[in-house]
């Protein structure tokens, strides 16, 4: 009975997150590239204070742990917000908006390196020990990327510099995601996963308010349209908190290689989407070049985790 029940839970982990990183997909090739016309710091502010309103009908009680955090706590989330909110949020919408409708798939395939950086941090502050084999298999993925991104040609510094930019904002991206998953583990040591949500968005989102004002943006609310709320709403409901509570809600089912394997569905998704939405599809390099990267990405986790 215990088998069975068992197997049951990681069914349903596995198509929680599954239904979490198609989500994840969606929102990056359909929902947030509509909102172009407003300023990326601006949107990265409504992505998160929606939610976290939404959160405080349900976590209001979150607050009381305040007096409980201690001084690591703090940092710890602050760290969470700043580059899982914050930075790594507004690089990407940034690298969406900057090839607008084009080379979406590929940007997000790009973001999935955070694996790659957040194995590269964890060594560096958690003093992990980095193998040779991670070595081969992150340069793969890094020479991956690029044909990923550009195919065989060399990159024209005039005719591809959105490109060229856009790519860049997404490993920043990764890098930022990476930081935050290296935190995220350290957070959830002590801390439920609803509490580290709560706080992430909240932080987050006092942190683009303040970032939102010192550029003079807030005024920016006159230029939202009723399009841009409905796909704000429908952002902070599915792909913002909604997902992020899905994720790890099957996370909590499953084994990390399992997990791992799942939140490829992220990019497949993508791929699908921007297919049959945009009409857009990858070139034989980039589909090659995007098994590749996947490949090393999934050899880079899955070692890791054994070695843990």
């Amino acid at each position: 009975m215990k088998i069975e029940e068992s197997k049951k839970n990681r069914y349903l982990g596995a198509t929680a997150i599954i239904l979490a990183a198609t989500l994840w997909g969606f929102d990056g090739v359909v929902l947030t590239p509509r909102l172009y016309n407003l300023n990326t710091g601006f949107v990265v502010f409504m992505l998160h204070l929606i939610p976290f309103i939404l959160m405080n009908i349900f976590l209001f009680k979150e607050y009381k742990k305040l007096k409980d955090f201690t001084r690591s706590d703090l940092l710890v989330l602050a760290g969470i917000a700043f580059f899982g909110g914050a930075l790594g949020t507004l690089a990407i919408v940034k690298a969406l908006f900057l090839v607008h409708f084009d080379h979406l798939s590929v940007i997000v395939l790009l973001q999935k390196l955070q694996p790659l950086f957040a194995i590269i941090l964890a060594a560096v502050f958690l003093k992990e020990k980095i193998k040779l084999r991670f070595i081969f298999w992150g340069i793969l993925a890094l020479i991956a990327s690029y044909f990923l991104t550009f195919g065989f040609q060399k990159p024209n510094m005039i005719e591809d510099v959105n490109l060229i930019k856009a790519a860049l904002w997404a490993l920043v991206a990764a890098f930022s995601f990476g930081s935050a998953t290296v935190l995220g583990k350290k957070a959830l040591n002590r801390l439920p996963y609803y509490t580290t949500n709560f706080y992430r968005f909240g932080l987050t989102t006092l942190i683009m308010f303040i970032y939102v004002l010192v550029i003079g943006k807030l005024g920016e609310f006159q230029n939202v349209t009723s399009t841009n709320w409905l796909f704000f709403f429908i952002i902070a409901i599915t792909t913002g908190s909604g997902a992020i509570f899905i994720y790890y809600f099957g996370l909590n089912k499953v084994k990390a290689i399992t997990s791992t394997i799942c939140e490829l569905f992220f990019p497949i998704s993508a791929i699908i989407f921007d297919y049959f939405i945009n009409h857009h599809i990858l070139s034989p390099i980039q589909w090659i070049s995007a098994a590749i990267m996947i490949l090393a990405i999934i050899e880079i986790s899955y070692k890791r985790k054994k070695v843990k």
